[in-house]
């Protein structure tokens, strides 16, 4: 029953793990100065005096990507091994620490809720 499942989250994991590469509409400072990437904010002249805030955003968003991600494949193979519980929760800490981002992705949130939902199905 949730075999289905597995290939959207394989997806959701590669997807996770780009999100400071493919970025998103995101600016600095009072002039919202776009810098939508991480590529695109370690590319700033030191001069631009946002610099430093905007990689580091960016650098923060690669991080949790990969934490998300990595969640997000403990979750995959939970799932593989008909653990449904752990891949719940694996799922779920993908889609917690997605939260500060849900402007901007809905990578987790939406697969967790697919399987809170399956769950309540098989109960």
């Amino acid at each position: 029953m949730f075999e289905d499942v597995i290939p959207q989250m394989e997806e959701a994991v590669e997807r996770s793990r780009k999100w400071a590469e493919n970025g998103w509409r995101m600016g600095f400072g009072p002039q919202n100065a776009p810098v939508d990437s991480l590529k695109e904010a370690e590319a700033l002249p030191v001069s631009f005096i946002y610099r430093e805030e905007a990689v580091s955003y960016w650098r923060q968003v690669h991080l949790m990507g990969n934490d998300a991600a990595d969640s997000g494949e403990k979750a995959v193979e939970a799932l593989k091994n008909g653990n449904i519980d752990a891949a719940e929760k694996a799922l779920y800490l993908s889609s917690y620490i997605e939260r500060p981002y849900e402007n901007y992705t809905s990578t987790w949130s939406s697969l967790y809720e697919a399987i809170k939902e399956k769950m309540a199905e098989c109960a």
